[in-house]
């Protein structure tokens, strides 16, 4: 069963979304995933708001979470900490 990263966030500041990013998709390519949906266009049907959704599949729900809790991951998590809305799930599916 694969694994999936879900996030729908918000940034408030670009250049440490953009540094966050090169840092995340370099782990995202570690743990072999792939990225499925990665920004563009959205429609909001019901509750929040959030600029970026981003959807990333592994082969296992084991190893989306090894990424995450991984070391190169958690360095990418400081960039953005203090000026980033998100909501961050990881599930299994097919």
């Amino acid at each position: 069963m694969s694994g999936y990263w879900i996030v729908r966030c918000q940034y408030n500041d670009q250049e440490a979304f953009l540094e966050y990013a090169s840092k995340a998709s370099d782990v995202v390519k570690q743990f072999k995933g792939e990225f499925l949906v990665r920004g563009g266009e959205q429609f909001q049907m019901e509750n929040g708001h959030y600029e970026r959704t981003v959807m990333v599949r592994f082969p296992s729900l084991e190893i989306a979470q090894q990424a995450y809790d991984s070391k190169a991951y958690k360095a990418a998590l400081k960039i953005i900490e203090s000026n980033a809305n998100r909501d961050f799930i990881i599930t299994g599916g097919v």
